[in-house]
């Protein structure tokens, strides 16, 4: 599905240059959630802005489904931290989900459909009506991941979608965003600089080091399923895993974990 060959990327030039990416291969296989983790400030929304055809990287390649990423693909969605700019406040919680699906070509009421349908499936099935600024974060972000899902997109990029809700929203979207794997099958790239989320959610997690960001580890997640906030984060296995990419993000590991990249 993903596809990322030696992927480099430099802001400015000369003196003032910054090498924020220095050479990083990675793949997605369809219906794969991977989550990106890394220390502050290491190209993670780099690489995911790069992938989503919003700056054009200084070298190295990307495809999505075999085509290369040369512009914003119209099978890609983006879910960012910001939800409270990401929603219009002047158009209803509905008529925002259905916006995108106007560049697909559907009729009007073919997209009131099937907003109203993603809705239902991230619990605001009664919030279509509302305006953005009616609802509380949580909901917002809700909204934004029901746009997405609307789309029905083969590639959803998530840019540290939780960093802004309580910890109890964040549990509750974390849940969400499993759940929608399920049910579509939607291939899942997630940053964030959250340890335990990226091993909750994740199939496989992603260390990058500090800037310029090469991949130091790619490990995989194999946990039981289905995942439950409770048991899961008192696994073994999780509290182990945890460990281990804290110490790479940290650049403070010691024997290689198994399939280390």
């Amino acid at each position: 599905m993903l596809e990322i060959a030696n992927l480099t990327h430099t802001y400015g030039s000369g003196v003032s240059a910054h090498r924020a990416i220095g050479g990083i291969d990675l793949s997605l296989a369809e219906g794969e959630l991977v989550c990106i983790v890394g220390p502050s400030g290491c190209g993670k929304s780099t690489l995911l802005r790069s992938i989503a055809g919003l700056i054009k990287p200084t070298g190295g390649r990307i495809q999505i489904g075999g085509t290369p990423v040369e512009r914003t693909p119209d099978n890609l969605a983006v879910v960012f931290q910001d939800y409270s700019r990401s929603l219009f406040p002047w158009m209803s919680v509905a008529e925002n989900v259905a916006l995108p699906l106007r560049r697909k070509g559907m009729d009007k009421a073919a997209r009131k459909k099937a907003a109203l349908d993603a809705l239902e499936q991230v619990g605001l099935g009664q919030a279509g009506a509302k305006y953005p600024w009616e609802l509380s974060g949580g909901m917002q972000q809700r909204a934004s991941i029901a746009r997405a899902i609307a789309y029905r997109p083969s590639l959803m990029l998530m840019d540290e979608p939780f960093g802004s809700v309580d910890a109890q929203t964040r549990e509750d979207l974390e849940d969400l965003v499993l759940q929608v794997r399920r049910t579509h099958g939607m291939t899942i790239l997630l940053i964030t600089h959250d340890i335990d989320e990226s091993v909750y959610v994740g199939d496989r997690v992603v260390v990058l080091s500090k800037a310029p960001a090469t991949v130091v580890s790619d490990l995989p997640v194999e946990l039981p399923s289905p995942r439950d906030q409770i048991t899961t984060r008192e696994h073994p296995d999780f509290v182990h895993l945890r460990a281990e990419v804290g110490r790479l993000v940290r650049g403070r590991s010691g024997e290689p974990a198994a399939n280390r990249g």
